[in-house]
């Protein structure tokens, strides 16, 4: 029996070499790409505030017309903002700002699972093509245009009263169908999401447009600081609520009163107005002994809730009060 040859040896390492690539290329491909469904919630989410803030300063340029004008084309104004967002992000295969921010990116799903082979960290894969970022568009922004406007129509034309036409009824009903069977798909794509955490609505899920990160070596950075500024606030807020109608004001006034400016300063205004309200009193009525001018309403309201209520220009006790000009004390 002859030994085999070297010749012998090469041909069935060629033979076998194809067939370890191929099982290698496969083995390879399989890797589980797990997109945070927490940083795709708050990428939509962010896209909103941004889309929100934008509309705000588009709204204070119309501050000084017509009021109630902005209003009849506030459809329009979301669709021209929404659709700035849209050119200057995902037509130019740039992120929204929300993506961009939850380190995330639109990828083609039908041509990614067609190049297993050249996987190499799950992420990889094109972006958006024309015809997808175009229909994007037409159905994110042109149709949550045409349906608002299409329900405000129907509501100002009242389609849905009984004592319209057939035919405007007959719409009326088919809108709330068409409205009911879009929520009812919209959650039950909102429970295929929670499960695969792929396509976060409808139109992500027609147009096979899914997020995946952009970089796979960027973590999630979370930062707190905002939120316990807001905690801070939020706490020092409800004590101040608790605590104010628990102080007398008149009493705090008193006890800076030795650390306000002098009293000689004043000017003649603010010997003749009312020291509660500010103003020149209505009804002017006198405290009695210091002599000093007040509205009738504001003095009365003080001494019947304080029973020892002191005057605010001089700090003395209040022991009546009487209408100025009249000899007769009350």
């Amino acid at each position: 029996m002859t030994p085999p040859r070297d010749d012998d040896w090469i041909r069935s390492y060629q033979r076998l070499l194809p067939q370890s690539q191929s099982l290698h290329a496969s083995h390879r491909s399989v890797i589980p790409v797990a997109i945070s469904r927490v940083n795709q919630f708050d990428a939509a989410r962010l896209d909103v505030e941004m889309s929100a803030m934008l509309k705000e300063q588009l709204v204070k340029v119309f501050t000084l017309m017509k009021p109630g004008m902005l209003f009849q084309y506030e459809p329009e104004l979301d669709a021209f903002l929404e659709f700035l967002i849209w050119r200057f992000s995902i037509w130019v295969d740039k992120p929204t700002p929300g993506n961009a921010l939850m380190n995330l990116r639109y990828r083609d799903e039908r041509v990614a699972a067609q190049q297993f082979g050249l996987v190499r960290t799950g992420l990889e894969g094109p972006g958006l093509t024309a015809p997808q970022k175009i229909l994007y568009c037409v159905a994110s922004v042109g149709g949550q245009y045409l349906f608002s406007r299409l329900q405000s129509f129907s509501a100002f034309r009242r389609w849905g009263d009984s004592e319209q036409r057939p035919l405007a009824r007959r719409l009326w009903t088919v809108i709330q169908h068409i409205e009911g069977i879009y929520k009812a798909a919209s959650f039950l794509n909102l429970l295929s999401f929670l499960y695969t955490g792929r396509y976060r609505n409808l139109i992500e899920k027609a147009l096979k447009a899914r997020l995946v990160y952009r970089s796979p070596h960027m973590n999630r950075s979370v930062s707190f600081e905002y939120m316990n500024r807001q905690l801070v606030w939020n706490e020092f807020s409800e004590m101040l609520l608790l605590l104010l109608p628990l102080l007398n004001s008149s009493a705090v006034k008193n006890i800076l009163s030795p650390f306000a400016k002098d009293k000689s300063s004043s000017s003649k205004e603010d010997t003749v107005n009312c020291p509660i309200c500010q103003v020149d009193p209505a009804i002017p009525f006198i405290a009695l002994p210091c002599q000093h001018r007040y509205c009738y309403y504001c003095i009365r309201t003080r001494c019947a809730s304080a029973a020892s209520f002191r005057c605010l220009r001089c700090n003395e006790p209040v022991v009546a009060i009487q209408r100025e000009g009249v000899s007769s004390g009350k």
